[in-house]
């Protein structure tokens, strides 16, 4: 398997993994050749996030109006090939968390339980007015690192 960055260990990383939301790959994210255009996974890491932060309830809160999550950067790295009909299962945890900012990985996995997809992100909150970084409260940092 391809090594990857921000997982020394794969099979240790792969056993953090709790959060996931099952997806049914649509013909509309293929591309010609009949696999997942490349960008898809992006969109998948997307909605599970925000249902991972949602399960948090750290997404569309009332403190959503004082510090909101923006992507700072994303990575995506491509193990396997997905194909339209698939049912694949898009898993997130916190990994990293920092002052302002948390690092999330992500982990695709087909209907055979293996790796297709992995990736990480960096989330920055930030004022939405200001648009300047925002410390995380404790209560936010208690609820990503119990999971």
């Amino acid at each position: 398997m391809k090594t990857i960055t921000y997982a020394e260990n794969i099979l240790e990383w792969q056993e953090e993994f709790s959060f996931y939301i099952p997806v049914r790959i649509r013909f509309s994210e293929t591309d010609m050749f009949g696999h997942v255009n490349n960008v898809s996974p992006f969109i998948y890491f997307e909605e599970a996030r925000i249902e991972f932060l949602k399960s948090l309830d750290l997404f569309g809160t009332s403190s959503s109006e004082e510090m909101i999550p923006v992507a700072a950067d994303l990575q995506c790295d491509y193990l396997k090939q997905m194909f339209f009909n698939d049912s694949i299962r898009v898993y997130v945890k916190a990994a990293d968390i920092g002052n302002t900012s948390v690092d999330l990985h992500y982990m695709i996995l087909n209907q055979q339980d293996e790796i297709c997809v992995t990736g990480r992100g960096r989330l920055v909150y930030i004022n939405p007015v200001t648009g300047r970084p925002v410390r995380l409260t404790e209560s936010m940092r208690e609820k990503l690192k119990a999971n």
